[in-house]
């Protein structure tokens, strides 16, 4: 179980995000992490623990307006509570970022298929495969919604995601299946 929030609009996100993140952090206590932009390009900050370790963090930072912030707790699943395996993740060239409550059943399937296509994980979530998917798809198909909707039906188990891809600013891509 985890919380994921997202926020994109006229105001600074990033505090409506901590907000958001805070109402759901029963969700988990392992890790917590936002994805947001400052001078339009992608900050990521992650940290082991509660929300509250991010937040420190956080005091002085602003998110650029009128561009995404999602964020995350984490309650882990699959690898260990730790940086290295909070959320956002991303696929190898830092273009997507992607934040994720419930349980990918076929991750080692699709993980094993994306390391023989030359695919660098970092962690040991099952999360992380997806921004692989999505790249590789993207690949393929030259349209992120079109590598969305390819990837999502690939993906085997219940889950929300909340996606920012970086070349389409504009936009949080939101996914769902079932009641993760």
């Amino acid at each position: 179980m985890c919380g994921i929030a997202g926020y994109i609009g006229k105001k600074e996100g990033l505090e409506t995000v901590l907000e958001g993140l805070k109402r759901v952090e029963y969700r988990g206590y392992d890790s917590a992490g936002v994805l947001f932009f400052q001078n339009g390009k992608p900050v990521l900050l992650k940290r082991h623990g509660k929300l509250a370790n991010l937040e420190t963090t956080l005091v002085s930072k602003k998110s650029q307006e009128n561009l995404p912030v999602i964020g995350h707790t984490r309650w882990a699943t699959h690898g260990m509570p730790n940086e290295v395996n909070a959320h956002p993740h991303h696929d190898c060239k830092k273009e997507i970022f992607l934040v994720h409550n419930g349980i990918i059943e076929n991750y080692q399937e699709l993980k094993d298929k994306l390391t023989k296509l030359g695919h660098k994980f970092r962690s040991q979530t099952d999360t992380e495969i997806v921004t692989h998917l999505l790249e590789e798809n993207l690949k393929k198909t030259k349209n992120f919604n079109e590598a969305l909707k390819k990837s999502l039906r690939e993906i085997v188990g219940a889950y929300a995601f909340a996606i920012v891809y970086t070349k389409e600013p504009d936009k949080i891509y939101f996914a769902r299946l079932g009641s993760p």
